[in-house]
């Protein structure tokens, strides 16, 4: 994997920072916007925008955009771990994206290429529906 070796600024090492600190979770501009300012090095989205668009183009994050009206999701890229074999489910209350490995979609996966003739992305596809900690509070309510 190609690893940006040009010059890092402050703010650039800050970011990489959050997202390798961040690593098990999809994040957004807004929260890497929120961090940099608390951490005391603000930065302004469109900046934001083209560092992670390096990142991306150099293989060291992964973009993901799911459904065209919210902002995309970044993730560091760990060398040990990838993110390209499971689903992911998307929470419509709390917006929480959760990585589902289950050998049960990996036959249905399987089953949509053998009948149907398509190869489905597992890295792009996305259930939404509502998280379990979103469920047990509507039920407490």
């Amino acid at each position: 994997m190609k690893r940006d070796s040009g010059y890092n600024t402050r703010q650039k090492e800050k970011l990489i920072s959050f997202l390798v600190n961040n690593k098990e979770k999809h994040t957004n501009v807004q929260e890497i916007s929120a961090y940099l300012l608390a951490e005391g090095t603000p930065v302004g989205t469109a900046t934001i925008y083209r560092q992670l668009d390096k990142l991306v183009e150099n293989g060291v994050v992964r973009k993901y955009s799911f459904d065209g009206k919210t902002g995309a999701c970044y993730q560091y890229i760990d060398d040990s771990r990838e993110c390209r074999e499971h689903f992911h489910l998307k929470c419509l209350k709390c917006g929480k994206l959760i990585h589902l490995n289950c050998d049960h979609l990996s036959g249905l996966r399987e089953h949509i290429l053998e009948h149907h003739g398509f190869m489905v992305d597992p890295s792009q596809t996305v259930f939404y529906g509502v998280c379990s900690d979103c469920s047990s509070a509507e039920d407490k309510d």
